[in-house]
């Protein structure tokens, strides 16, 4: 099956659950072959899996209160993290810490989660993350830098030993 591994794993980052995830991605599969009539030739197949499977999250149960989350979340403060650059014992401490990495990606809210896997892990470019969640491509750059932000925040806290 095409895109198989990559879609289960973009829904096992988004559930947490295997079993949930499985489901998750049987769901997408079977709405892809009922819909692919819609599916319009020329265009990208891969964005348009992704996006299936992430509205059959979001209109699941745990999507729904990831949602909810994520609401909560925008409306409370709209300020941006400024960015700092890497140093050679950031690169360091991320590599030998990878749980503590996952950890802190799995902590982020869904819409951070999600922006930085499809870039980062599914090596999406902005064009192909703008069709999968259908958002524009200034919204895929900006939410992008806020997720890294984020997770460079939440990477401080716990190697402070502040954990979550």
């Amino acid at each position: 099956m095409p895109l198989f591994d990559q879609l289960y794993n973009f829904a096992h980052w988004l559930t947490h659950d295997r079993e949930e995830a499985k489901d998750l991605v049987q769901e997408t599969y079977a709405k892809a072959l009922r819909g692919f009539s819609s599916f319009a030739q020329g265009t990208n197949f891969r964005a348009w899996m992704y996006r299936i499977l992430r509205n059959t999250f979001l209109t699941s149960r745990s999507g729904l209160k990831a949602t909810a989350q994520i609401m909560a979340l925008e409306t409370e403060d709209g300020t941006e993290v400024a960015i700092t650059s890497e140093t050679p014992e950031t690169v360091f401490l991320e590599r030998a810490n990878q749980q503590l990495v996952q950890d802190a990606i799995a902590d982020l809210p869904v819409h951070f989660r999600e922006i930085l896997l499809l870039c980062e892990v599914e090596e999406m470019s902005y064009l192909e993350i703008a069709e999968t969640l259908v958002i524009p491509q200034g919204t895929v750059m900006s939410r992008l830098s806020r997720a890294r932000a984020a997770l460079r925040e939440l990477l401080k806290e716990k190697l402070k030993g502040g954990q979550r």
